[in-house]
């Protein structure tokens, strides 16, 4: 059963994508149709929906060092100085930066975002109380929302990454940048150009570089050498940039666009003319590249919405329920094995008893309290309830253990997050005392479930093509612009 709260957090979110996008209106019926799929088989608590593991903002994060020049990048970006800059650290939270349309350039806490399904960020308070108990509680300490009211934010949403090669917060710094990398649409990867020796970065480029260049996703990591204008000052600002490219390429990144820019209201002088001339000319040429790929991602957020909806549903079907029913296998037999231990110990003992009793049945030597409790039927039918309670307590005791098996299989086999809570309460929920072990099936799934499936797949089909329809025009025929209504 879906959550009240969360039913008013999606009518929101439907209000919203009525104005900015109708299309994604309908998107989110289907992941509510595969929220009914998920809540059946346990891999959703009532409170939960597939919705909020997405971001519905086209999203760009903007990731590096400290002192990379992330934040200036930023306010060029924006000609707004949203950001403070310096020299050194001057920035420790992630800041998810939004248009106002009231022209107020506003701070708001981390659980402005923590609330709210709409943003990046929802329920993030829960994520850092896994990594380490009580850092839920400072939520503000990790995030914060700024509002902008330049109009190159309008319907889009940046994200301002503090570094994390020196951060006393490293653990869940580096889990929320993995977490963010996921939900963007375009991530940025910036370092300085004034660090000649990339080999200090080395764990900096294992994050940033190494761990990101086999994903699936792997097109929209642009990295970019910033503050070149300061190399530019150097006697071999070549060997600069040759020797960035190397540490790259160490880490994988051989292939792929590699942007070398500096903010033009920011640099220092270059005194060489033709040196600067040089300089700003790749500056404004990359500049111009990095920009027009940041205007991109309106459209590729509708395409990675409809994209995830129909991975998540192949999921569930390919990936979650043989799952499940693999734990449910290990569960039975461990159950089965435990069975046959427990019982087989209780039939000894027995055989043991009887024999130290010397042979009382086979000599027709009935001992008394046996006689006493057959003398009358209700004594021996509360005897055999008895009896079959307690078999029935030893199964359940094996029960009990094998589930507790099996979980830990599945903590040790999985790191914190959704897919492992999800798990797990499938599997509590298929062990549930009425349930016998021989079901074959997890629970919640079944032909209605495989229907639903179904259909969200098919619904994202046809939103591709709806999307196609859009900015393709395979007909020859316009359809209507990003800001005209259709």
């Amino acid at each position: 059963m879906e959550d009240g709260r969360l039913t008013d957090r999606l009518t929101s979110l439907k209000e919203h994508l009525q104005q900015e996008n109708p299309l994604l209106v309908d998107a989110v019926s289907s992941f509510r149709k595969l929220d009914k799929v998920c809540r059946g088989l346990g891999l959703l608590a009532g409170d939960q929906s597939t919705i909020s593991q997405i971001a519905w903002w086209p999203l760009i994060s903007i990731l590096g060092p400290f002192s990379a020049g992330k934040s200036t990048f930023i306010n060029n970006y924006l000609d707004y100085p949203i950001q403070q800059t310096g020299s050194h650290a001057v920035d420790d939270k992630f800041t998810v930066i939004c248009y106002n349309a009231a022209g107020e350039c506003r701070v708001l806490p981390g659980t402005a975002l923590n609330a709210d399904l709409r943003f990046p960020f929802y329920k993030m308070s829960e994520e850092l109380e896994k990594v380490e108990p009580g850092e839920g509680g400072r939520i503000d300490s990790y995030i914060r929302l700024k509002t902008c009211p330049t109009e190159k934010l309008r319907g889009m949403i940046l994200i301002d990454s503090p570094g994390f090669d020196a951060d006393a917060q490293r653990t869940a710094t580096l889990r929320i940048t993995n977490y963010i990398m996921d939900l963007s649409d375009l991530v940025l990867v910036l370092f300085d150009a004034r660090r000649p020796e990339p080999g200090a970065m080395r764990d900096t480029l294992t994050h940033l570089v190494a761990a990101t260049i086999g994903r699936r996703d792997s097109n929209k990591f642009i990295y970019v050498l910033n503050q070149m204008d300061i190399a530019a000052r150097e006697d071999n600002p070549e060997e600069v940039v040759g020797a960035w490219q190397r540490a790259l390429a160490q880490h994988g990144l051989t292939a792929g666009k590699f942007y070398r820019v500096y903010s033009p209201t920011a640099a220092l002088p270059i005194e060489d003319e033709s040196l600067r001339q040089r300089f700003e000319s790749k500056r404004d040429a990359d500049l111009a590249g990095i920009h027009d790929r940041m205007k991109q991602v309106r459209v590729e957020r509708a395409y990675r919405i409809v994209g995830d909806l129909e991975k998540l549903a192949r999921e569930v079907s390919d990936m979650r329920v043989p799952e499940i029913r693999e734990m449910l296998r290990l569960w039975r037999q461990g159950v089965l094995r435990r069975d046959a231990i427990l019982f087989g110990l209780i039939a000894l003992v027995c055989v043991i008893a009887y024999l130290a009793t010397g042979h009382p049945f086979s000599t027709g030597l009935v001992p008394e309290w046996l006689g006493w409790v057959f003398a009358e039927s209700w004594r021996g039918l509360i005897f055999c309830l008895l009896l079959a309670g307690g078999a029935g307590w030893v199964h359940f005791l094996s029960r009990k253990w094998s589930v507790t098996k099996v979980a830990r299989i599945v903590e040790r086999n999985y790191v914190h997050g959704p897919v492992r809570e999800g798990l797990l309460r499938a599997l509590f929920r298929n062990t549930l005392p009425w349930r016998t072990i021989f079901h074959m099936e997890p629970a919640g799934w079944g032909q209605r479930a495989r229907r639903l499936l179904g259909s969200v797949i098919a619904d994202s089909e046809k939103y591709i093509q709806a999307l196609n329809d859009r900015y393709a025009h395979p007909s020859g025929f316009a359809a209507p612009t990003e800001n005209q209504p259709g």
